[in-house]
């Protein structure tokens, strides 16, 4: 007997995702970055900056914890994520260019390095002593690292939403199956219960007969409303 389809898949766990433990790394980075380099008062790029962090964090949190019951949601949300976090990316290359540097080259033997670290180290503890020792342009420039990878890991993380969205549906798509599944059961467990309930090899047939008469003339009425021959 088929297994009835679940409508709440599982879901959460977030915190033990790469992609989330490294947008962790990136609100707080940006934290200490606007707390070391840019005006407290009166620089609205601070909010700006904290804001776009917080809210990639934020919605990746949200986006696991909905893809239990609605996928859409959950596609939609991580969405909103990359989309903060290309945001923030532009606001520290706006740093940098502002400030009279520039965006390590990919061929860079920092940016390679900084790579590296960031591929196997995905936890503030791993990062903070160098957001908070080093240099404005290299802190950025870490940072930007950090964000690229993430990016990546989200758009890989999309698609991989939209292909679970094509398997599983929406949760009114899995309610409909489950539904069906369950009337399904009942009818496999009512038949068999009532095969079993015979007393011999004859009646057992005989009730057989009865069931397969009343199947043969369900399927002459489906076919007749249907208009199939």
């Amino acid at each position: 007997m088929a297994d009835i389809p679940k409508i709440v898949l599982p879901h959460g766990g977030y915190k033990k995702l790469i992609v989330y433990r490294k947008s962790e790394v990136i609100y707080q980075g940006t934290v200490v970055f606007c707390r070391r380099f840019l005006s407290a008062h009166g620089d609205r790029t601070v909010d700006q900056m904290t804001q776009a962090a917080r809210s990639c964090k934020q919605n990746i949190a949200e986006g696991s914890a909905a893809s239990g019951t609605s996928k859409e949601t959950e596609i939609k949300l991580t969405n909103v994520a990359r989309a903060t976090l290309d945001e923030l990316i532009e606001d520290y290359l706006d740093w940098l260019k502002s400030h009279g540097f520039a965006e390590w080259p990919s061929d860079d033997e920092r940016r390679i390095a900084a790579r590296d670290y960031s591929k196997a180290h995905s936890d503030w503890p791993d990062w903070q002593k160098f957001f908070e020792t080093r240099p404005a342009e290299t802190v950025a420039n870490l940072m930007l690292t950090i964000c690229h990878q993430t990016r990546y890991m989200l758009d890989k993380m999309i698609a991989a939403q939209e292909e679970d969205f094509k398997r599983h549906g929406g949760v009114r798509e899995r309610m409909h199956a489950a539904r069906t599944a369950a009337r399904g059961e009942e009818w496999d467990k009512g038949v068999y219960s009532r095969l079993d309930a015979a007393t011999d090899v004859m009646e057992l047939e005989a009730r057989a007969a009865e069931i397969k008469r009343k199947v043969d003339q369900a399927v002459w009425s489906i076919k007749k409303r249907k208009g199939w021959k």
